[in-house]
């Protein structure tokens, strides 16, 4: 049960506040911040004559409105949210069509408490989600896309991070707060939103395994509050600035804000790996003694572990450290299947948003183009099946083969170049026959990186260094000898040039500056020589 407003400390405090405020026998000092909040609520007493916009509330209300549309008007079938999902996410077919029933279910009755008041006020079980499987199947990203069509406020947490109030951690009440921030402050729009928590399986109280509890299960009783239906104060005990804010808003009379948000019709997604659960179903279901003839019981015996998920009851749940309660506040549960090879491989070619395409535009960025055969992609596929992290196994592998080719290319002059699977199996020996076959455009490019050095110097310091051409060869070789870039030879051996040629240029006006080779074997020396001359000069002149 929510507490009463009266036994709530923190209106309390803002009442002691007030008194304060409106005792004529004190004198109190606002610091600056606080003087602009207290400004600001005068020039509200004013009718906005401080230069306040008194509009602004109204502005709000309608872009409230017309947010709140795209909830009253939800028409989405189950079907439309699976067919979209398949474009992001590959396989997970059940997952896929509990999660868009829940979704439409929900969303639903929304639309019904928006239409019909009595409909808010009938009993409603949500249909918060459980998902399970192991890392790097789609679980968040499912969510994410979900919330992405809905187009209603989304908020993701690591259950991890949270702590039972009065350890070290974030309270389970600052993931309605964020909502609420994701809403854009509009409480009447974050109370029909999604919270997802990830890592839940991480929460389960210890004490059913090695006799002690790290606040696991204070973590939650304090999320099946907020699953069922609590009201959440808006301001955190702990926000100091935010609880000064709401005072001085008290100050400025008018409707005051609502100063708490109800979780009735917010919809909980939870999600996690499950790992440990999956062993212990699968001793449970002890395959010879539900009847399995050994055949049978040999083709079971095969499947992934994480297969067994799906198979996990109520009891299993409990006996893995989580609170009857907290389970009941869990109805819908699904697990996510473990992604084979052949599935990353799909991943690669036709999911939208797939990482490969990052790395697309990571070359991009240098004007860099590269194609990816069939061939190279199963090769992927294939190594990153054996990392056993799912699809961020692809990740592992693309990085590791596509490292070495970012580090290189972009001070190449090359821009093209083709993925096939020999690449894949020997990164190092591609890469070694590409820059051979693009050796002689090779020093073209290192020459082109001199202009640009030049360039920068001209566009930083206003000084126009003419290099020869031996001098930018001297730079060239010297790069490649000693495998560095030709900006940070550059920047070495003319690290001390811009106070050098700024007094050359005081003393006889000059912008330009010849660089031979001679500068480039020497240039503390020659630069030290400009400005001997240039007094020489000056004397003449004079």
């Amino acid at each position: 049960m929510p507490k009463k407003e009266d036994d709530n400390p923190l209106e309390e405090i803002q009442k002691q506040l007030r008194d304060l405020m409106n005792n004529k026998n004190v004198q109190v000092a606002f610091a600056p911040f606080m003087q602009s909040m207290k400004d600001q609520a005068k020039d509200a007493d004013d009718g906005g004559k401080g230069g306040g916009d008194p509009q602004k509330p109204q502005e709000e209300d309608l872009s409230r409105d017309e947010k709140l549309d795209s909830i009253r008007g939800f028409d989405r079938r189950p079907k439309e949210i699976r067919d979209y999902l398949d474009r992001f996410v590959i396989k997970q077919e059940q997952a896929k069509r509990v999660l868009s029933v829940a979704v439409c279910d929900h969303y639903n009755h929304v639309r019904r408490c928006l239409a019909d008041a009595k409909a808010d006020q009938a009993e409603y079980v949500k249909p918060n989600v459980l998902l399970l499987g192991p890392t790097g199947v789609g679980k968040t990203f499912l969510m994410r896309n979900v919330a992405k069509l809905i187009g209603v406020p989304f908020v993701k947490a690591d259950a991890t991070k949270f702590s039972e109030t009065g350890y070290v951690g974030y309270d389970v009440d600052d993931l309605v707060r964020d909502l609420v921030k994701a809403a854009d402050g509009d409480v009447e729009l974050a109370q029909y939103g999604i919270i997802y928590i990830d890592e839940i399986d991480k929460i389960a109280s210890e004490a059913s395994r090695s006799g002690r509890d790290v606040s696991g299960r204070g973590v939650q009783i304090n999320l099946l509050k907020l699953m069922e239906e609590t009201e959440v104060n808006l301001q955190s005990p702990q926000d100091m600035m935010g609880q000064m804010k709401a005072f001085m808003e008290m100050q400025k009379g008018g409707k005051a804000r609502k100063s708490s948000i109800s979780t009735k019709n917010i919809l909980f997604i939870v999600s996690g790996a499950f790992d440990q659960l999956a062993e212990d179903v699968k001793k449970r279901m002890d395959l010879n003694r539900i009847g399995f003839g050994s055949s049978e019981e040999g083709d079971l015996s095969q499947l992934p572990v994480a297969s067994f998920l799906s198979h996990a009851e109520t009891r299993d749940f409990i006996n893995y450290g989580f609170e009857p309660e907290f389970v009941g506040r869990l109805p819908v549960r699904v697990s996510c299947d473990e992604l084979t090879s052949s599935d990353l491989a799909e991943i690669l070619r036709s999911s939208e948003g797939n990482v490969l395409e990052q790395y697309h535009d990571d070359f991009g960025g240098y004007d860099i183009k590269f194609k990816i055969s069939s061939d190279a992609i199963d090769k992927i596929a294939d190594l990153a099946a054996n990392e056993k992290t799912g699809a961020r196994g692809l990740v592992t592998v693309l990085e590791k083969t596509f490292r070495d080719f970012k580090f290189e290319l972009p001070s190449t002059p090359i821009r093209s170049f083709t993925v096939d699977g020999e690449l894949i199996e020997d990164p190092q020996s591609s890469l070694k026959r590409l820059l051979d076959d693009n050796r002689e455009h090779l020093d073209e490019s290192l020459l082109e990186d001199v202009d640009r050095f030049v360039s920068s110097f001209k566009r930083d310091y206003g000084y126009d260094l003419k290099f020869r051409k031996p001098a930018k060869v001297a730079v060239v070789k010297e790069a490649m000898s000693g495998n560095r870039s030709v900006r940070a030879i550059c920047e070495k051996k003319f690290a001390d040039f811009e106070h050098g040629l700024s007094i050359i240029s005081q003393r006889t006006g000059k912008k330009e500056f010849v660089i031979d080779k001679k500068v480039i074997d020497d240039p503390d020396k020659e630069l030290s020589q400009w400005v001997v001359e240039s007094f020489g000069n000056k004397e003449k002149t004079e």
